[in-house]
């Protein structure tokens, strides 16, 4: 008698452990590109992102979601300590980085520019601002000012306090403040500087480009030790212009929507070679990001989602 029982009950067990699965593949497909941008602005690193999500899955397909109040929050948890594991390995590998380290570009759609504040968030000059937080910081900062997650949740996802996620949240603020751009740029401004700059690189125009970039501008390498670039951050004017006039005879230029902003896409016989992004303040750019590095262009030849 019993063995039929457990018979009978056999399938039913399988049939709930199914629906379990099934809820659980359905929710985290639903928050997947939500949570890959939060993995993302932690780290700077689309690579490491997917592998945070990866982990995060492992974790979330072990769960009874049947248990789980708020899905979405569950998993931003489960993301963010998995993120800020991984971000911790990263800052020992970027030790050892050779030359300037820049964040992996993501090809974006142009539609994101219209959300100013995700735009700037996953932009390469804030994630930039981002790098000199401390790991607890910088994950309270995107959970709290990107993400608009209260301060009891963020508690959980970095094991603190509620009363002391809100002290570092201010100083995390307080910090970003006095570093990130002056004043949001309208996606209208950014299209119009970056054509301005693309049409002086184009022409060989020496003034125009005298004209678009800020005396103090700052120009920032990543060619990670694998091909050509500079080792050093170049400040000045003088100096950076003599490194873009040379850009057309050896590369094409297109224009496209990296990490929510215009950027330019550089081409060397075809193949992707560079991106160069841009900060802009009071209209002229005071910022030049060039990734070289291979290993970060591998995914411009797609749009990756990045939502808030």
């Amino acid at each position: 008698m019993s063995e039929r029982v457990e018979e009978a009950a056999g399938p039913t067990r399988a049939g709930a452990r199914d629906g379990r699965m099934e809820s659980a593949t359905e929710a985290f497909v639903e928050h997947r590109n939500l949570l890959f941008t939060v993995a993302y602005e932690m780290l700077g690193s689309a690579a490491d992102a997917e592998d945070v999500l990866q982990d995060a899955w492992l974790r979330w397909a072990g769960v009874d979601t049947d248990t789980v109040r708020d899905k979405r929050a569950y998993l931003v948890r489960i993301t963010t300590r998995q993120a800020l594991t991984r971000l911790r390995t990263l800052r020992r590998r970027k030790e050892a980085y050779v030359g300037s380290w820049l964040p992996e570009p993501l090809l974006t759609a142009p539609d994101v520019a219209d959300d100013v504040e995700l735009a700037e968030s996953v932009s390469t000059a804030m994630l930039l601002v981002l790098e000199t937080l401390s790991p607890t910081e910088r994950a309270v900062f995107v959970l709290r000012e990107v993400f608009g997650i209260d301060y009891d949740e963020i508690a959980q996802a970095v094991d603190k306090k509620p009363a002391a996620v809100r002290q570092i949240a201010h100083r995390a603020r307080t910090h970003v403040a006095a570093r990130r751009p002056r004043g949001p740029v309208s996606p209208d401004e950014s299209r119009d500087v970056l054509e301005a700059f693309r049409r002086a690189i184009e022409t060989g125009d020496l003034q125009g480009l005298f004209d678009i970039l800020a005396p103090d501008v700052v120009f920032i390498g990543d060619g990670g030790g694998v091909v050509q670039a500079a080792l050093e951050p170049v400040v000045g004017a003088a100096p950076v212009v003599p490194l873009l006039v040379v850009i057309p005879a050896i590369r094409s230029l297109h224009s496209v929507y990296v990490n929510g902003h215009p950027a330019l896409l550089l081409r060397r016989d075809g193949e992707v070679d560079t991106v160069v992004t841009v900060r802009i303040e009071g209209g002229r750019i005071t910022g030049l990001y060039a990734v070289r590095n291979p290993a970060k262009l591998s995914r411009l030849d797609r749009e990756t989602a990045v939502i808030r």
